[in-house]
């Protein structure tokens, strides 16, 4: 199965990325992680007859913007979209009017499931989720699917929840808003030191981070410094860009 990262920015788009998305192919499912504005280049993933299933962490407009963009989609066979128990009544107030064509006036069928921990089983994947430590209520997901597990931990500070999540997963894909050294109580997010350290506690065999923050990494070489950071302390760390493919 591949793992394609549509888009890796947290906050806004810049020349260096789409906000934040990610896709599991799967031979049975497409699976997409987020909806920030790299959700547009998921078209040729959904062209075939795979059901997909799309799994918001959180609320905030960089996880969700791409909704605005759903009508563009041909997807015959329509898609479940997933979300924390309590973020439904939300997501149904702004993806309708006056800001966007509500889901029901969508040109194929939706369907929505409501996550509290549980794990619950959909085409030949299991899921389960975990309180994330943000600034608003946000989940991580765990993902078992053909024998590979991966673990995805969003805006998040380092907690105990996540590092269970990703416990001994096969890709752990963690986000990295924060520079080197950079922390925020207020605003919890990961720096490539804490995301590493999640991997290493977790037992984690990879490392893919994601969401970098769009003012505080400009450019790729940004990126790549915040990986030799992380390498440092977890060796199998990679810093993604958007069109990155990683395959399991």
């Amino acid at each position: 199965m591949n793992i394609v990262f549509l888009g890796t920015n947290g906050w806004y788009d810049s020349p260096t990325g789409n906000t934040v998305c990610m896709l599991i192919e799967t031979d049975s499912a497409i699976i997409v992680l987020d909806a920030g504005s790299g959700l547009y280049k998921a078209d040729p993933y959904f062209e075939g007859q795979k059901p997909v299933h799309l799994f918001l962490s959180h609320l905030h407009l960089d996880h969700i913007i791409g909704l605005h963009g759903l009508n563009r989609f041909d997807i015959a066979q329509g898609m479940t979209i997933h979300c924390r128990k309590g973020d439904l009544e939300h997501l149904g107030s702004v993806i309708g009017p006056p800001y966007s064509l509500p889901f029901s006036a969508l040109p194929y069928p939706v369907a929505f499931t409501e996550h509290d921990g549980s794990e619950m089983a959909m085409d030949n994947f299991t899921v389960r989720s975990a309180p994330m430590r943000h600034s608003v209520p946000t989940i991580g997901f765990r993902f078992g699917i053909e024998g590979n597990t991966v673990a995805y931990c969003p805006d998040t500070g380092y907690c105990e929840s996540a590092v269970e999540l990703a416990r001994n997963v096969d890709l752990l894909i963690a986000e990295c808003a924060f520079r080197p050294g950079e922390e925020s109580e207020q605003w919890p997010h990961l720096n490539p030191e804490m995301a590493s350290t999640l991997a290493r506690d977790a037992g984690a065999k990879r490392l893919a981070l994601v969401h970098f923050d769009a003012l505080r990494y400009p450019d790729r070489q940004n990126r790549m410094a915040a990986q030799s950071v992380a390498c440092g302390i977890f060796e199998n760390a990679l810093a993604t860009e958007d069109g990155k493919v990683i395959s399991l």
